[in-house]
């Protein structure tokens, strides 16, 4: 079990996240856990072969950046770390007790090219009736600016669904340029977590070195999705309390998708 240095977010952290969309927790785990983790999603990288997930709004400027879904299929150090009271314990004291897997992924922004993401809220991928859709970045080596770190509009959530742009659904880039975003730089362990209407992005990585990160969202189980996207195989396991809506029982393979 990994050890835990915190073990809820303050009141003050909570008032800074309903502010502002956003809440960077310092050192959620270790360096040396960050460090383990880290060569466990660059040996999945290497075993399932080249990918690029790079959008098609920047897809001209011959980048990559590489990347796997239900990375707790491909580690069990993953699925351990999907109910790790630490990080169980940030979802719960900020979207309440009862919280749901709804996808995780993991990157890896390659030296000198590591691909940028353009502005962007959450909300167009998967489009929820409440609010609950919570993201959160576990850093899983140094992330500054030139490594093509997060950069977020701090309070953006406030303006709710934005326009969404091309077929990436990036925002106006003029009205919101990567630029003039907040960019938020991070240590190896530290978990960068907001809500799925902060606009958000990250730049291009031009340091010698990879900027690897593991992505969870996870929402309340009553919040319901507005349309039926953005599947993946792990949707819909509880990573904290229980599911409270009232169901009788079907096989997984007659039941209806989360």
């Amino acid at each position: 079990m990994l050890e835990n240095e915190m073990s809820m977010v303050s009141p003050e952290q909570s008032r800074f996240y309903e502010e502002n969309g956003y809440l960077l927790i310092k050192r959620l785990i270790s360096a040396d856990e960050a460090d383990a983790l880290r060569q466990e999603v660059h040996a999945i990288a290497q075993r399932q072969g080249p990918t690029n997930a790079t959008w098609s709004s920047v897809s001209d400027q011959g980048t990559i950046i590489e990347h796997s879904h239900d990375v707790q299929f491909r580690s069990a150090a993953f699925t351990r770390l999907l109910v790790d009271p630490r990080l169980t314990d940030v979802f719960t004291s900020l979207i309440g007790p009862n919280v749901q897997l709804h996808h995780n992924k993991m990157f890896i922004k390659p030296p000198e090219r590591g691909s940028p993401f353009p502005m962007h809220q959450d909300y167009g991928y998967f489009p929820h009736r409440g609010n609950s859709m919570t993201a959160a970045i576990l850093h899983l080596d140094a992330a500054p600016d030139a490594k093509g770190c997060v950069r977020i509009y701090p309070g953006s959530h406030k303006l709710g669904p934005v326009p969404a742009v091309g077929q990436d659904h990036h925002v106006d880039m003029e009205r919101f340029p990567l630029s003039k975003a907040t960019p938020i730089e991070a240590e190896a362990g530290d978990l960068l977590v907001f809500n799925y209407l902060t606009i958000h992005g990250s730049g291009l990585n031009t340091s010698n070195e990879p900027r690897t990160t593991w992505l969870v969202q996870v929402r309340d189980p009553e919040d319901e999705p507005l349309s039926e996207q953005h599947q993946s195989r792990g949707q819909g396991m509880m990573l904290a309390g229980v599911d409270p809506r009232q169901e009788g029982f079907a096989f997984a393979w007659e039941a209806k998708s989360v």
